[in-house]
């Protein structure tokens, strides 16, 4: 990774792609955004990249491309994967229908499923078993694949996913039937690689997501690099656990890309929060479909019980909640009569009304031109025409619809648009909760980082409403996941399930991790990634005996005490004298990358004057006010800004309320202390 000369990160959104270019040689970092093309993604992205690189200079240069795609995950929300088939051990072909016999509405009597990957004729069985420990019960009966291939033939199937009982204990037989399958053409997903731990139902489950969404990204990449430049020296994939991965890798594992852009951004704001002292945040990444959340305490937090789509996914993500709120999502009223913001959105065609593309469905972008927060001949730098008209007509119509009541001084399309904020934000508060207060995070210890090409309209409100004290809305913030994608890792994981007694010896442990950080090694070389670059994480998963989950914890001498320090602070309880058991060993491998590097620049006068551009009519607090604007181009650091005020970029826009006073940090970051008058409380400055 350190030879090449540009890398570029390229994110694709619902509604736009974000570009992001670091010219190694000579430190510069520059970004840009296209709309997004749904049908034919990689179009935005050769267009992007012809415009980078149009230049002789640039032509010459040797690019990696660091690439974070919606494919995988629009494939698996829109249920349009390649067509499946599950193979599974003989009397197991129900395992994806009675999963955990989980009720996500434990009192409703109707319930609302999403149609499953795989319907029951798409689920096969061979006879085999494996016992607990990994002995063979009852060994392969050859004879039968020959006739299954012949089953998923007449059922036109593409795709397989094998997950036999046990095989992560012995995967000899699994091993067998992808062989056979894979020499008559089908694309295998084996669990034995996918998940290499128990679980049976989690384990099948995200095994099958992988045959889903593995050949429409395979062929996706596949077109994607047949028409790259030829100085696009590497292509890599942002993954869903905060790495990248070669290109090759992600066309067979396309379930290690789920939610590779939210990644990205997390990713991209721990770099500048930390560059400014603070590793504590929550991160708030709104764009034009959806709003993305994350909790960080010095690392990004990880998971491996995610759900998708509905659907369960056994592999080390960063643990992010998602919510359908975005610039684009588009505003209803229900069959009730109540205003409804999202999760549908206008998405890049026909996008928002006020693109005049032809959408003809209020978003929360058209609420936000109605209100004044977003100023038209600013919108993308003042390249795209908004139809300010076109959105106040859809506004109104909305509003009729919800028989709303003219607010004084106020239009009904100014009422209606409020409407939407104040319910999108409900949205917002309601996921940021989430991800603190449920799970035992005090919010006001913490920064609230607002990215996203809309993040920083609803920050601050955000901010008073959970009383945190301070947002940090990053320099490029509209970009954020782009930037996050060229500074991340190259990162790869690794488990295996062991189900060993709290008696076992740390020298024993260390001895049974030692093949997977050789594996680890090997595959790290195989990247390109120096032996000096190379840092290993080795984990635990360990549960008191007879739990049904487990608490992932550092593989050192004291693991016990760990263990039991962990269970403390999760669960507010602990017992030393009761038997743990240890159930998975980890270990995660990163190859370090460069860091993309910011300038700090010294501060100058707080008199932001020379960056003021005149004063606009905005709707705050229910009434119309004039409202500062300030070119965030030509503040510098120092620079001071009290509320109310926006803060106009070429990609995003910064509000910043009546309570409200921010300073532009070394980095060029917009730092805002949140007045607490709203709520009764004593404002954070004088």
């Amino acid at each position: 990774m350190q030879g090449h000369k540009i890398r570029i990160g390229v994110d694709i959104g619902g509604t736009f792609t974000d570009f992001v270019i670091f010219d190694e040689d000579a430190g510069i970092v520059q970004s840009f955004k296209l709309l997004s093309t749904p049908l034919t993604p990689e179009e935005v992205v050769i267009s992007g990249l012809d415009k980078i690189l149009s230049s002789k200079d640039d032509k010459n240069k040797s690019v990696v491309l660091v690439h974070g795609s919606t494919v995988a995950t629009n494939t698996l929300l829109e249920r349009k994967g390649a067509n499946s088939a599950l193979i599974t051990t003989r009397g197991f072909k129900d395992v994806l229908k009675i999963g955990r016999q989980a009720r996500t509405k434990i009192y409703g009597f109707c319930t609302n499923n999403l149609t499953p990957l795989l319907e029951d004729d798409r689920c096969f069985e061979v006879s085999e078993r494996i016992g607990s420990r990994g002995e063979v019960l009852e060994p392969l009966v050859l004879d039968e694949i020959s006739n299954l291939i012949d089953d998923l033939r007449q059922n036109k199937v593409r795709s397989v996913a094998i997950s036999l009982l046990f095989s992560f204990h012995y995967p000899k037989h699994e091993e067998i039937i992808a062989k056979e399958l894979r020499n008559a053409g089908f694309f295998v997903s084996v669990s034995s690689n996918v998940v290499p731990e128990f679980r049976e139902f989690e384990r099948a489950s995200t095994t099958v997501v992988n045959a889903y969404v593995t050949p429409i990204l395979d062929e996706y990449i596949g077109r994607l690099q047949s028409e790259l430049p030829d100085n696009v020296g590497r292509l890599r994939v942002m993954q869903s656990n905060g790495g990248t991965i070669s290109a090759s890798e992600a066309r067979i594992t396309g379930v290690k890309s789920i939610v590779s852009g939210p990644a990205g951004g997390v990713v991209g704001a721990l770099s500048v929060s930390q560059m400014s002292g603070n590793n504590q945040i929550i991160t708030l990444d709104m764009g034009g479909t959806s709003t993305d959340v994350s909790l960080i305490q010095g690392d990004p937090k990880l998971t491996s019980q995610s759900v998708v789509g509905g659907v369960p996914i056994r592999i080390p993500m960063i643990d992010i909640h998602t919510v359908g709120a975005g610039g684009g999502s588009i505003a209803y009223v229900d069959a009730g009569g109540a205003l409804k913001v999202g999760p549908n959105s206008a998405g890049a065609n026909p996008g928002p009304a006020c693109y005049g593309l032809g959408g003809d469905y209020p978003t929360v972008t058209d609420a936000n031109i109605v209100l004044g927060r977003i100023r038209p001949e600013h919108f993308l730098g003042g390249t795209m025409k908004i139809d300010e008209t076109r959105a106040h007509n859809v506004l109104t119509q909305l509003a009729k619809r919800a028989r709303l009541v003219k607010q004084t001084d106020l239009t009904i399309a100014q009422s209606a648009a409020l409407g939407i904020i104040e319910v999108t934000n409900a949205h917002m508060e309601r996921a940021l909760r989430l991800i603190s207060v449920q799970r035992g995070y005090d919010p006001r210890d913490f920064t609230l980082v607002a990215f996203g090409g809309a993040g920083g309209l609803h920050v601050c409100e955000l901010a008073r409403a959970l009383s945190i004290g301070q947002v940090i809305v990053p320099r490029r913030a509209s970009t954020m996941s782009a930037l996050g994608m060229i500074g991340a890792d190259v990162i790869k994981d690794y488990v295996r399930t062991v189900m060993l007694p709290e008696d076992t010896l740390y020298s024993e442990l260390l001895s049974r991790i030692k093949s997977m950080v050789v594996l680890a090694e090997a595959e790290m070389e195989e990247e390109l990634i120096s032996e000096d670059d190379i840092c290993l994480q080795t984990t635990l998963d360990i549960r008191y005996r007879g739990q049904s989950y487990e608490l992932n914890v550092p593989l050192t001498e004291d693991y016990h005490s760990d263990f039991h320090d962990a269970h403390m602070q999760a669960y507010g309880h602990s017992n030393s004298d009761d038997p743990i058991e240890i159930v998975n060993l980890r270990v995660r491998c990163i190859g370090l990358v460069s860091a993309v590097p910011i300038i700090k620049t010294k501060s100058v006068s707080t008199d932001s004057s020379v960056a003021h551009l005149g004063k606009s009519p905005m709707v705050l607090s229910r009434e119309i006010i004039d409202n500062d604007i300030y070119s965030g181009d030509l503040l510098k650091p120092g620079h001071v800004i009290v509320g109310p005020a926006l803060i106009v970029y070429s990609d995003t826009t910064v509000l910043i309320f009546c309570e409200d006073r921010a300073v532009v940090d070394p980095l060029h970051n917009v730092v805002i202390d949140i007045g607490m008058s709203n709520n009764g409380k004593e404002a954070f400055y004088e």
